[in-house]
């Protein structure tokens, strides 16, 4: 209990820099106990801290997890899960790689960390979800999605490996499971969104959209064009980067709602037409329950 109400439980992955922190921060400011995931437990202190000092009083802790690996995600949603009802999660978790790499479970990573560990994260802790309602389900999306291959038949589109096209692929995905969870979850009490964060200087718009080789060929003749594009689109505060996902996680304007994407000025958009396409969620769902099985044989 605090202050004589029930504490409301929120959690953000990859919260310990950029956007998850910022993220962090306000909904610490919205009066949630706080919990923030990363890899880093120098970074988690240093977010904590930050969070402390921009919110005196805030309930804040971090809890390490390598969210590239299915089963740190099945580690960190059983400890979640014991600790009672969740008000909100908010999977902010995203990477790009400018060379092709493969997770711990010999899955491709950008497909493993931007879909695959926030689908299996989300599965997992449903019913403290259910518990903590009514609840929010906050899934950071992106503008790259107009980029990728709608083919979700295996988890690496035929064709060469390509950074930006490939993370725009997992977006992609999220956003297709997202969208048909929020009906799957309509009238239980937890509303699920989108959020798109537009772009912000982070660490990884600072570091792999830099490189011409997360393009395909054809836009690499273009580099100095779309390397500016990029920029143009990243140079803005994680703060306001964050705002949308915020928004999401606790405005009172959405209670009552879900399956909405928020976008970089904190309204609701029309999502990405493929996102709704029936056979693109489910072949999405198809892999998704293949790749990340909720029960472990």
């Amino acid at each position: 209990m605090k202050g004589g109400t029930v504490d409301r439980r929120a959690v953000v992955t990859a919260g310990t820099g950029g956007i998850g922190l910022e993220t962090a921060i306000g909904l610490a400011a919205a009066g949630y106990t706080v919990t923030v995931v990363g890899r880093s437990a120098e970074r988690g202190a240093q977010a904590v801290e930050r969070i402390g000092a921009a919110v005196p009083g805030a309930e804040a802790r971090f809890v390490a997890a390598d969210l590239a690996s299915l089963d740190a995600v099945r580690a960190l949603a059983d400890r979640l899960a014991a600790e009672g009802p969740l008000s909100v999660l908010i999977n902010n978790v995203g990477a790009m790689f400018a060379d092709r790499r493969q997770t711990t479970d010999r899955i491709e990573a950008t497909f493993a960390v931007n879909h695959l560990s926030p689908y299996l994260l989300t599965e997992l802790l449903l019913a403290p979800l259910q518990a903590g309602g009514p609840s929010r389900i906050v899934n950071v999306t992106s503008g790259s999605i107009r980029t990728a291959k709608r083919s979700f038949a295996a988890v690496e589109p035929p064709g060469g490996y390509y950074g930006f096209h490939w993370y725009g692929r997992a977006k992609l995905a999220n956003l297709a499971y997202t969208l048909d969870l929020a009906e799957r979850l309509r009238g239980t009490g937890v509303s699920v969104f989108a959020a798109d964060p537009g772009g912000a200087a982070t660490d990884m718009t600072d570091g792999t959209m830099r490189s011409p080789k997360i393009v395909s060929p054809a836009l690499r003749l273009l580099w100095p064009l779309v390397r500016r594009t990029f920029e143009r689109a990243t140079s803005g505060p994680a703060s306001v980067a964050a705002r949308s996902s915020i928004l999401a996680a606790t405005d009172a304007s959405l209670d009552g709602q879900t399956g909405l994407v928020i976008g970089p000025d904190t309204r609701p958009v029309a999502p990405f037409r493929a996102s709704r396409d029936p056979r693109t969620v489910q072949a999405v769902l198809r892999l998704s329950r293949q790749l990340a099985p909720l029960t472990l044989t």
